[in-house]
């Protein structure tokens, strides 16, 4: 009667007859499922992230655009506004100016430079300078050139400034620094 067992393999041991392959167990599956999932939903959040901001580079691109004609609009409006009150190209100047206030604001545009407050580096170019005096303190923005703006927390463009300041002469002198940073003293 014929061995109905497998023959010996070649080192001599015998095949089983069922196959070795170890079933993944089910707990597996769901912790790859989960990873998944947790990697879709972050890729998820990126892409909207970064879609949200190529929109607003684009709007700030698109809006960068439009301030050369917003300043001639104001501009021209300065001029009408010499007009009589009943004029109406006066009135439809500032109907317009209504419009754009309000398209800037909605979105999310604001203006950085304002006569009187202090001179900020970060948002303002400093052009000129002119003498402090009491209606404008040293180191605060006398006059305005060319307007900058704000986008979403961002410079949209940096505003070009004249600047308040006192004559070198009236400044207090910086206190002198002997060598190895000890300050000499007083004489009496």
């Amino acid at each position: 009667m014929p061995d109905d067992a497998p023959a010996p393999g070649p080192d001599g041991a015998r095949p089983s007859t069922t196959s070795p392959t170890p079933a993944e167990p089910k707990d597996d599956w769901e912790t790859r499922f989960k990873y998944l999932l947790a990697d879709f939903e972050n890729f998820r959040r990126r892409v909207a992230k970064e879609r949200e901001a190529t929109t607003r580079q684009t709007r700030a691109a698109l809006l960068r655009e439009l301030l050369p004609l917003l300043e001639a609009f104001q501009a021209a409006t300065a001029m009408v506004a010499r007009l009589p009150s009943s004029d109406p190209l006066r009135r439809g100047f500032e109907l317009l100016d209504r419009e754009w206030a309000s398209f800037l604001k909605r979105e999310g545009v604001e203006p950085v430079a304002e006569v009187g407050r202090p001179f900020q580096a970060e948002e303002a170019e400093a052009v000129g300078e002119v003498a402090a005096d009491p209606t404008a303190a040293d180191g605060t923005v006398r006059e305005v050139v060319q307007q900058g703006y704000r986008f979403f927390g961002g410079l949209l463009r940096p505003a070009k400034v004249i600047v308040a300041r006192e004559k070198p002469s009236a400044r207090a002198p910086a206190p002198e620094v002997a060598p190895g940073g000890e300050q000499p003293e007083a004489e009496s």
